[in-house]
This record gives C-alpha cells, structure tokens and sequence, in this order.
C-alpha cells in the first residue's frame, strides 16, 4: 500500500485537477513536504485522507489503493483472459466493455486509470476513442494501451499521434499487458501470488 504520494497521484485520487491539489498544498489546506532539492511536493496518506475527508471527497479510491483498468474488446475470450488475469494480480479494479460508444459512457462514469483498448471495434474504431479520451482535460492522466492484429507502422504511429502511449501485436502474452500496465501506472511490476 502506498504511504506518500505526488500531486499527480492525489489529484488523480481526489478527481480533481493537480494544480487544484498544488494550490491546496500551497496554501496549506493539504499538508505535505517538499523533497529536499527540488520543487517537488509529497503527500504522506494521512493527510490526503484527512484533506479528502475535510472536503467531502469520498475516500473510496483512497481506501482500496486498486487502479482502474477499463478493457475495451469485442473479442470475449480475450477480454475474460485478460480481466481474470488482471483481476488475480489483486491491485487493480477492472471493468470490460465490447463497443467504442459503451467505451465512451463507461470512462466517464468508472473514470479509469488505463485502457486496454482493441482498435478494431464493431462500431467506432479505437483511434477514435483515443481521441475521445484526450479531448477531455479532465482524462490527461488517463494511460492508453492500444492491442490489434493490426501491423502497419504508420497505423500503429497514428494511435500515438491520437492519444494512446503504448501497442502490443495481438496474439500478445497476457503478462507482457500486465508489466506494461504496471510501467505505464508506475506500480511495482512482481506482485507476490
């Protein structure tokens, strides 16, 4: 379980913007410390769940300490060997969805923390998601793994171009997506089984 955390980290948690977070820092609302040496700011979990519970903020996010994983495929097997992979690693909270519009209404609400999202999908494709997903100042923080049989470089350059920061070539290996996952979210990649 984490014990201090960026203002990344704690805006992502509180759903609120990071600058929003360093104003609160820098007023002191929100008590922390600076790292000695830079301009970085650290917020020990007491006090982020204090400030959360001062301001109404619920805690909920907080108190499981799991990451949102939002899996968007129309392929099911895939989408049941990846979410029971995920579901087993016991850090992350995953949801799945098998078309780009339930995508859309789904990131909204369960707000994630990454997608795995299949570029071919039966209605809109997954470059279009990523668009979705990036012109929403709310979603910056929002990691993206495009997966597809798809090959072409200049394809796969068009996903980066639209928003997404990671490809893998299906058939890919489900612990491959799962150490990338944890790079992209800055988690610890072993986890003790």
């Amino acid at each position: 379980m984490k014990t201090v955390f960026t203002t990344g980290e704690a805006a992502k948690i509180c759903k609120v913007s990071q600058q929003t977070i360093i104003r609160c820092f820098d007023s002191g609302q929100l008590k922390g410390f600076r790292v000695p040496g830079s301009r970085f700011r650290r917020i020990p979990r007491e006090q982020l769940y204090s400030f959360m519970r001062d301001n109404g903020i619920p805690t909920d996010a907080l108190d499981s300490g799991r990451r949102k994983i939002l899996v968007v495929d129309d392929d099911e097997d895939l989408v049941e060997l990846i979410c029971d992979a995920l579901e087993r690693n016991g850090r992350l909270e995953v949801r799945s969805v098998n078309n780009g519009f339930g995508a859309g209404m789904l990131i909204k609400e369960f707000r994630p923390d990454l997608i795995v999202l299949d570029v071919m999908l039966p209605d809109i494709n997954g470059k279009e998601v990523c668009k979705l997903v990036r012109s929403e100042t709310n979603m910056d923080d929002v990691r993206i793994i495009c997966i597809s049989g798809m090959v072409e470089s200049d394809k796969i350059q068009e996903l980066h171009d639209a928003g997404a920061n990671d490809f893998m070539k299906k058939p890919f290996d489900v612990d491959e997506l799962i150490n990338r996952i944890c790079q992209l979210l800055e988690m610890e990649t072993t986890q003790a089984q």
